[in-house]
């Protein structure tokens, strides 16, 4: 008895997987929280503020990615916010507002406007679903976005298993 020889048929299918975990940032995530520059854990103090951005080693935070935020439940003026970005930028790799999902967004919202649609024109493209580092919901919808005008068919999941999102209609 003859045995037929084993086909790939996901390698000869066409498709074009975009692993959205090649485009995750390995730089260090922190959060610069300004409760720690209120007085009294109320009020930010413009005078106290100014003198700490003044002496405070910005270089630690060279290469990370930077949230800023304030976890009390304090007034804090958009002008902090602001000046603590200007002594940061020139350390990090990015500031953002925001908790640590807005950084993680942010970062892969960058890394997806780099990538060229056109190479992906009239592709049969599969989003792939799993990876080993968190990919944010919102980077699925934007990829999804940015693909739907120039594929053919956009999917979800592993070329041998996908969910059917996007077929353009034939001409």
């Amino acid at each position: 008895m003859e045995t037929e020889p084993i086909v790939n048929r996901v390698a000869k299918s066409g498709l074009v997987t975009l692993d959205l975990e090649e485009y995750y940032h390995p730089g260090e995530r922190v959060v610069y929280d300004l409760k720690d520059n209120l007085y009294m854990g109320l009020i930010l103090k413009e005078k106290d503020l100014r003198e700490f951005l003044k002496t405070h080693d910005w270089s630690q935070y060279a290469g990370k990615n930077v949230a800023i935020t304030c976890t009390e439940d304090a007034i804090i003026p958009t002008w902090a916010y602001m000046l603590l970005t200007l002594q940061l930028q020139p350390y990090a790799n990015m500031v953002v507002f925001g908790d640590l999902n807005a950084l993680e967004e942010k970062l892969y919202f960058d890394a997806i406007a780099r990538i060229n649609p056109e190479d992906y024109r009239d592709g049969r493209v599969v989003i792939k679903g799993c990876s080993k580092v968190p990919v944010p919901t919102a980077a699925y919808v934007e990829i999804t976005r940015i693909l739907k005008p120039v594929v053919q068919t956009l999917m979800f999941g592993e070329p041998c298993s996908t969910v059917p999102l996007y077929k353009r209609a034939k001409a």
